[in-house]
């Protein structure tokens, strides 16, 4: 998984009812866009994030990718 500062994130809930948790990522700690990512989610708190298999990231257009 590879993102950059400003993709958005999308967790989906592994439960019936769950909602699912949104966020942009303000900063990349891995090497080239892998993570842990420093996530601020929707409402509002900020946390150091390990994506699973649950994780979308949304690759929001004009960002210029790192190679």
């Amino acid at each position: 998984m590879q993102a950059v500062v400003g993709d958005g994130l999308m967790v989906k809930g592994r439960h019936v009812g769950d909602e699912v948790r949104e966020g942009v990522i303000l900063e990349v700690h891995g090497e080239n866009g892998a993570p842990p990512y420093l996530v601020r989610w929707r409402d509002g708190h900020e946390s150091v994030f390990f994506p699973s298999a649950d994780t979308l990231i949304e690759h929001l257009p004009g960002k210029q990718r790192a190679r």
